[in-house]
């Protein structure tokens, strides 16, 4: 609080000063040089800046009275507790929301003018060897790799190893 009122005090000490010079000026006769006007422009812009700071910081203040803590829920016995019927978990809306699913078996490039060549019977070559691993995405996240399977004449892949949270992460990167 002293130091508000410091910089309170500071403040109207320019704009008094500031007064009088300009109250000189006006009865000073006009033979006033150049590095006075200059200076008096510098006065001037330094106690403008010192009552920008003063507002700038009561402003702060102001903000840091209002800011309080929060207290956030801890989720993680909730999430690891048995579920109940009667008691349904409160994240269960999660479990409906839909994600795309995709599974690669491989990437190549083309140029537009073999693109435009393809035709019924054309072979495209990927950039992966036969019986190797398809990649499987979540919403277009790497998670899992598998194998391709048919299971009642569709396709479908047996997935033979997670990706661990931690590589995905690395792989945002």
């Amino acid at each position: 609080m002293a130091d508000e009122k410091d910089q309170d005090a500071l403040a109207a000490e320019w704009a008094a000063a500031l007064e009088d010079q300009e109250e000189q000026e006006k009865t000073a006769p006009a033979e006033t040089s150049d590095d006075d006007k200059l200076a008096a422009e510098w006065a001037a812009a330094l106690a403008d800046d010192e009552q920008k700071v003063v507002k700038r910081e009561k402003e702060q203040q102001s903000l840091a009275a209002q800011a309080s803590a929060v207290d956030f829920k801890d989720m993680a016995e909730e999430a690891n507790a048995p579920r109940v019927d009667g008691n349904r978990r409160e994240l269960d809306f999660i479990l409906d929301i839909p994600l795309d699913v995709s599974a690669e078996l491989g990437r190549t490039r083309l140029l537009i003018n073999e693109l435009l060549q393809l035709g019924q019977g054309s072979v495209v070559e990927l950039d992966k060897l036969a019986g190797e691993a398809l990649e499987v995405y979540v919403n277009g996240k790497l998670v899992a790799r598998g194998e391709a399977v048919v299971i009642n004449e569709k396709f479908g892949v047996r997935l033979t190893d997670i990706i661990s949270p931690i590589e995905r992460v690395k792989q945002l990167g």
